[in-house]
């Protein structure tokens, strides 16, 4: 049976799943319609007005990530309408800030311009933190768009640096609504919503306090989902106006409990500067706890040991290498295992390490030193 389901877009017509908007339908067939409020698995908002497509028979033009797609629709995605009023919206968003790495002369001529210009500005000193990683800077350079139609608005608010994790620069802010979703639907923390009214409106947490003092929990999903500079970690701060390319992503797996949560080490000059959630991939979907995104100072902690140690007779310890730990480990086992009996001994395991780690640990009490005494820190 033919299916009924068939939009237009382009000229072209593909086939739609019932409950789609016109964003899922585009993406699903490879047609690029920029967003910069849309965030998948959270509700559409139409709030930065990005997405706009032309849709025939409707009176203005639609936001594709909030309208739903139908059947015999006909979308147009690039006409000068559409761009012009994507330009005109990617300024004002500009404009509403202190978007510094965009403040250019209007008569650039390419993307390079844009970019290379951007770099070279005296007034760049102060180069926002997420340069080079900005979707809105991203979509300005698409659309050969800059700041200087409308006169930059001040900012209202000082720069919160009060909590250890980070740091709200709402002069960056563009309203978008992202970190509220993150929050509110994503991790359903409700820690922060929408504050005021009209000009003076900003993202509030509660009682419009610092972070520290309200009910966050400081899982930073709200600063992965913030496509501009205005929430940043404290590794982004420190190493602002440094391109992006200087730092190596590693994927790895959380250490600190067993669900496996995948992750992104960003290392720069050999050093853990940040930890990012991997979008797309379970069991975490990009999503991570406080331990998991901020608690990897303790790698390069100057105290941190890095060779096993061995207690002397005089009470102390000497460094040793692994085989020789692990041998006295075995032997001194294999003895009391031998004087006293298996049940003589107890594993203790770690929420620290994962899973298999653990079926390990109890095969090895269980299957080699012949015992059931194994036990879980979780549960301490």
């Amino acid at each position: 049976m033919e299916s009924t389901n068939i939009i237009r877009i382009d000229g072209k017509e593909y086939e739609f799943i019932s409950g789609d908007t016109i964003l899922d339908a585009a993406r699903r067939n490879g047609i690029d319609i920029p967003t910069l409020c849309f965030m998948k698995g959270a509700s559409p908002t139409g709030a930065c007005r990005v997405c706009l497509v032309e849709v025939e028979g409707a009176r203005t033009l639609v936001a594709s990530c909030a309208m739903p797609a139908a059947p015999k629709m006909v979308v147009k995605t690039e006409t000068e309408r559409v761009l012009n009023a994507r330009r005109m919206n990617l300024e004002m968003l500009i404009s509403s800030g202190h978007h510094n790495c965009l403040d250019q002369d209007p008569d650039m001529d390419t993307r390079v311009d844009l970019q290379s210009r951007s770099m070279a500005s005296a007034e760049h000193r102060d180069i926002c933190p997420a340069y080079g990683d900005c979707r809105l800077q991203e979509l300005a350079i698409r659309y050969q768009v800059t700041g200087n139609r409308f006169e930059p608005r001040d900012s209202r608010y000082p720069i919160e640096n009060v909590n250890p994790f980070i740091i709200r620069d709402l002069s960056r802010c563009i309203l978008c609504g992202r970190c509220v979703q993150a929050c509110n639907e994503i991790q359903v923390n409700n820690a922060i919503s929408y504050g005021y009214r009209g000009s003076i409106s900003k993202i509030v947490a509660k009682g419009d306090r610092a972070l520290k003092d309200s009910d966050c929990v400081f899982c930073g999903e709200c600063v992965q989902a913030c496509p501009v500079g205005a929430l940043i970690t404290f590794g982004d701060f420190e190493a602002k106006g440094r391109p992006k390319g200087e730092t190596n992503l590693v994927r790895t797996t959380c250490s600190y409990c067993g669900v496996g949560c995948q992750m992104y080490l960003h290392v720069r000059d050999g050093r853990v500067v940040k930890v990012t959630g991997i979008e797309g991939l379970g069991p975490n979907y990009g999503r991570l706890c406080v331990k998991g995104r901020f608690g990897y100072d303790f790698i390069h902690d100057p105290e941190r040991l890095k060779t096993p140690l061995i207690r002397t007779s005089g009470g102390g310890f000497r460094e040793a290498t692994w085989d020789e730990a692990l041998g006295l480990i075995a032997d001194r086992l294999y003895e009391i295992k031998k004087e006293s009996g298996p049940d003589s001994i107890g594993v203790l395991s770690s929420a620290r390490i994962t899973n298999e780690e653990n079926y390990l640990a109890q095969k090895l009490a269980r299957a080699v030193i012949g015992t059931n005494n194994v036990d879980h820190c979780a549960r301490l």
